[in-house]
């Protein structure tokens, strides 16, 4: 049988410990015997990051933007025992985090749901997207230990050296401050992506904030996505059949536990940090939840919402069998592979990345699925495969 043939090049961006090793399984058993797979690669390993001076992780990202669709696996963000363990030059950044600011993206997750996996909250019968605005917030504060009688002010001094000043609090006694910031920009850019998206998947969307009691900082968030929303998306929005609706961060949370699901919700950065847990764990597991990076220009770049599942890499290392569940990482290449194949008009690599998720989902459904998952499932009698036998499973449906 012919391979699909490919256009343009997907950017590949290679991980670390053991989703490293099943990235190579996934493209050896379920992609490339059916693919003409065309990447440009960078390998953003731990140690390659080390050696380029993490220079890598930033040409990853100008080749997102020239090709528009990237697949990343899991990243290993280093600590104090990374360093050591890796020789460091230095505590190199989240690679996420650097990619995120360079596309100006923001990072949309959904649960894939699959018979026999069923959600703590019964209602729930369709994924909850959620829509993370990754900037400022608490993730760029500025913190201060009071230690004792004191004022604390926020004081803005004008390019003209005119200053404005509001009162924090006055202290009569030990306490803390910290002042919070974010960017019109950066709001802008969240408000488009989220916009964009909802037109791309067909779905409604949610925004929340606590603009009752933050009337400057959460009521400007409040204020941009209103005025661009009536501006450049209204018109599109009704054309779709999709609505945009706003309401309070509370609120939203009572309706979400309600609700359906089928829709995105879009949250500042500390909510959706957040309730991207809760929403993954109450569909029944964070290796079951896909993750991607939208830019306000069109550029997508695909990954699993995990990490890199250190503890598994460790055993397979000693030689022992692992059960480490890839879902997430085959729902990062299929996506990857529908979106170049609707950038390129090419139906049959759009037909290809359904029949593997179908086949991922047929596998679980039929009772074969990792160690995690047979743990949670309520389907009778599970068969808990190793690593490599669930792909090499996978593989066998989608010969078929």
């Amino acid at each position: 049988m012919a391979k699909i043939q490919m256009t343009t090049p997907l950017v590949e961006m290679d991980g670390d410990e053991m989703t490293r090793i099943i990235w190579q399984m996934i493209k050896d058993e379920l992609i490339c015997p059916y693919v003409d797979l065309k990447t440009e690669y960078y390998d953003l390993g731990l140690e390659h990051r080390n050696a380029t001076d993490d220079q890598v992780t930033v040409d990853s990202a100008e080749a997102t933007k020239r090709l528009g669709v990237a697949v990343k696996c899991a990243t290993i963000t280093p600590n104090a025992a990374r360093m050591d363990e890796y020789d460091l030059k230095q505590m190199w950044k989240s690679p996420n985090g650097t990619i995120r600011a360079l596309l100006d993206g923001t990072v949309f997750r959904t649960p894939i749901t699959v018979a026999g996996i069923e959600p703590c909250v019964r209602n729930w019968v369709k994924p909850i997207t959620i829509a993370r605005h990754a900037y400022g917030d608490v993730y760029k504060n500025t913190e201060l230990r009071v230690p004792g009688p004191g004022t604390v002010e926020l004081v803005y001094t004008a390019a003209d050296g005119t200053e404005t000043r509001e009162l924090v609090h006055e202290f009569d006694g030990p306490g803390i401050a910290q002042g919070m910031h974010n960017l019109d920009a950066s709001i802008e850019s969240f408000a488009r992506s989220c916009f964009e998206y909802a037109l791309d998947v067909k779905q409604d969307i949610w925004f929340a904030t606590k603009d009752t009691i933050s009337k400057k900082y959460d009521h400007r968030f409040k204020d941009i996505f209103q005025e661009i929303y009536d501006a450049e998306y209204a018109a599109r929005f009704e054309e779709a059949g999709i609505e945009y609706f706003y309401t309070l961060i509370d609120d939203a949370v009572a309706r979400v536990m309600k609700a359906d699901g089928g829709f995105i919700w879009a949250c500042k950065n500390y909510d959706g940090d957040v309730m991207s847990d809760m929403v993954s764990s109450a569909f029944g597991s964070l290796a079951m939840m896909t993750s991607v990076l939208v830019s306000p220009q069109g550029y997508y770049e695909y990954e699993a919402a995990h990490g890199t599942v250190q503890r598994h890499y460790y055993k397979h290392l000693k030689g022992e069998e692992t059960s480490t569940n890839s879902v997430a990482t085959i729902f990062a290449w299929s996506g990857a592979l529908r979106k170049r194949g609707e950038l390129d008009g090419l139906d049959d690599l759009v037909t290809f990345a359904d029949k593997l998720e179908r086949a991922t989902l047929d596998t679980i459904e039929a009772g074969e699925m990792t160690g995690d998952l047979a743990l949670i499932t309520t389907l009778p009698n599970p068969v808990k495969l190793s690593t490599r036998d669930f792909i090499l499973a996978i593989a066998k449906r989608l010969a078929a």
